[in-house]
């Protein structure tokens, strides 16, 4: 066979040289193709605004942002507490029905036990340095984390957009969650 004819041409082997240019060709189609973005996105819904609610989006927030990951967490219903500057002060820990509470539900559903097992977290959180709901907020803020709040829920549950931390993004509908969320490489639902 001479090597001309089409078989000679599928019977040479590309040398590694050849390979590796080849790869860094690819490579750089890639990342001309993706905007060479390599940055991980976490999406979190919080919908929650109870003291023992509000730590899990901020914790895992805060943490993928010192990991650098970009971090959107998207806040609905009883979570817009966790982004308002005076309710998120004085988040109440619930009693009845909470499997961790120490108390039986007989007992938890008395007057005044939500206040009870409230000041009982709090002073568990103070007594282990933990940051406050306030402080994970702001932290999380200054590392870039993108805190937005269901306009929607702004709307049905009459919140003023004035009272929410600075930098809470407002004005947030569920398609721009759903979009943030199919970009996301983590997704989560607290």
């Amino acid at each position: 066979m001479s090597a001309d004819t089409p078989d000679a041409a599928a019977d040479e082997v590309p040398s590694r040289a050849e390979l590796a240019a080849r790869v860094d060709e690819l490579e750089d189609a890639l990342d001309a193709a993706t905007g060479g973005d390599d940055t991980r996105k976490v999406s979190i819904i919080a919908t929650k605004g109870t003291l023992d609610m509000a730590y899990p989006p901020l914790i895992l927030a805060s943490t993928a942002a010192a990991f650098g990951y970009e971090v959107t967490v998207f806040h609905t219903f009883w979570g817009l507490d966790i982004l308002h500057e005076e309710r998120s002060k004085d988040l109440k820990l619930s009693s009845v029905g909470n499997p961790n509470v120490p108390v039986p539900n007989a007992v938890a559903a008395l007057p005044g036990m939500d206040r009870v097992t409230t000041k009982m977290m709090e002073r568990r959180i103070a007594d282990n340095d933990t940051a406050s709901v306030e402080e994970l907020v702001e932290t999380s803020l200054e590392m870039g984390v993108e805190f937005q709040a269901c306009q929607m829920t702004i709307d049905l549950l009459d919140y003023d957009e004035g009272d929410f931390y600075d930098g809470v993004t407002t004005g947030v509908g569920a398609a721009t969650a759903l979009r943030d969320m199919a970009d996301a490489d983590i997704q989560l639902l607290v």
